[in-house]
């Protein structure tokens, strides 16, 4: 390449690795100054163009947007303002992917809970849509500390009461749905001994019984399951005196 008389526009994109349109655009927005032209009408870059395109595209490699290059070059105060909110930007995305990471490692482990949140992958297989969809559904409206709770509930597996309750028809009849609140109340009895705080959730003015969780409740489980949950809190909640 010559340069005893200058570079064309194209060399010079050429030098800094970067395009023609992105040394015209530079010029439209101000941040390049045009070069002198020679006697043919064509432009003649020098090194000062040069390496103020290298400088342009150093700060853009940065992450300095455009907009705020007046800013860095304007003092050093405003330059380390402007890094260190790059900086703080550039750490919360990386806390963002290795947390995507990490889910990641998680639903590779186990692909068939996969739409689950984040803290919930040791289900078994055949978790039934109404429980992955309760899980969503809390995942988004409760606070952190209530969906901690629900994560540290060691998974144990499906009882023949639970089973049951999972496929409990819609029809089902009054003997059916006596016969099962009747078994599945004891293993209820005992979570809420358990984990009374997880309990305290589902108590009046509890998250669980917010409108959303109330409604979710109500569309994801058949009248037979709601009419059976009904009955097992009955039978469990003491008398008024």
């Amino acid at each position: 390449m010559r340069n005893g008389g200058g570079w064309s526009t194209r060399e010079l994109a050429e030098i800094a690795g970067t395009t023609v349109k992105a040394v015209r655009y530079y010029h439209r927005i101000g941040l390049l100054p045009e070069p002198e032209r020679a006697a043919n009408g064509y432009k003649r870059y020098r090194v000062a163009h040069l390496t103020r395109l290298l400088r342009i595209r150093r700060l853009i490699d940065m992450g300095v947007p455009l907009a705020e290059m007046d800013a860095i070059e304007g003092s050093a105060e405003g330059a380390e303002q402007v890094l260190r909110a790059l900086d703080a930007e550039l750490a919360a995305s990386i806390a963002r992917q290795q947390r995507m990471r990490a889910e990641l490692a998680e639903a590779l482990r186990r692909p068939h809970l996969a739409d689950l949140p984040a803290g919930f992958g040791e289900f078994p297989e055949g978790l039934p849509d109404a429980d992955r969809g309760l899980l969503l559904i809390s995942a988004q409206v409760l606070e952190p500390d209530a969906l901690d709770l629900l994560r540290d509930v060691p998974v144990e597996p499906r009882s023949a009461a639970t089973i049951a309750f999972d496929t409990l028809p819609a029809d089902a009849d009054e003997a059916t749905r006596q016969s099962l609140a009747e078994r599945f109340a004891p293993e209820v009895r005992v979570s809420r001994e358990t984990y009374p705080e997880l309990t305290a959730l589902g108590a009046d003015g509890g998250p669980f019984t917010s409108p959303v969780m109330l409604r979710s409740i109500a569309e994801l489980f058949n009248p037979a399951q709601i009419d059976v949950l009904q009955r097992i809190n009955a039978m469990l909640t003491p008398p008024r005196a």
